[in-house]
């Protein structure tokens, strides 16, 4: 007799995980609440996870492994690879919708830090990111957006230090949306390296 199939994907379980750590912080995400946003019984995560921290980390995992299509998904979508490393700045900008919500993200980021299992995700996607950055890069000198010569590697990595700086001094000084003000420091970024415009 074959086993029945599951009606929540593990997909649709690490979805409504995200939806309920949007609302909720570390100390207030427990396996109820996802069980609850996902629309199945806390016993059936346990089941399937065995723990909330599991879950979580086959969700880092999954968040680590996934970036690619994520990427694909924003190139597609735009014509040149600045505008694609504009557009992931700005959604990045979002784990700083408001103040609260950077407040909640920094949380999990401290959680994120001080589990090594949890880190060891973070790093593996971190340095997913910073190759596709470079990727855009690259792109970018290839299509004349930005000068040839340029240390692309370099840039990429001046690029990620940006975008968690930019949201950081946002949160201090909360001047217009995150998206404003991480915007701004990426068009400052990139000058020194945009081709002079002929008059």
């Amino acid at each position: 007799m074959s086993p029945r199939p599951r009606k929540v994907s593990d997909e649709d379980v690490f979805v409504a995980a995200l939806r309920a750590m949007g609302r909720l912080g570390p100390h207030e995400l427990t396996l109820a609440a996802i069980a609850e946003e996902a629309g199945v019984t806390a016993g059936a995560l346990v089941q399937r996870f065995g723990s909330r921290r599991a879950l979580l980390l086959a969700l880092a995992a999954r968040a680590a492994e996934g970036g690619d299509e994520m990427f694909t998904a924003i190139r597609a979508r735009h014509a040149s690879p600045l505008t694609a490393l504009a557009a992931y700045v700005d959604g990045m900008s979002g784990l700083a919708a408001t103040p609260e919500a950077l407040a909640r993200n920094l949380a999990y980021l401290q959680t994120d830090l001080t589990d090594p299992d949890l880190r060891a995700c973070q790093v593996r996607q971190g340095r997913a990111v910073r190759r596709q950055l470079e990727a855009w890069l690259d792109e970018a000198v290839a299509a004349g957006e930005v000068v040839a010569g340029t240390n692309t590697r370099r840039l990429a990595r001046l690029v990620e230090a940006m975008i968690s700086g930019s949201m950081m001094t946002w949160a201090c000084y909360q001047e217009g949306t995150a998206r404003g003000w991480m915007r701004r420091h990426l068009v400052d970024l990139l000058a020194p390296y945009r081709p002079r415009r002929r008059s």
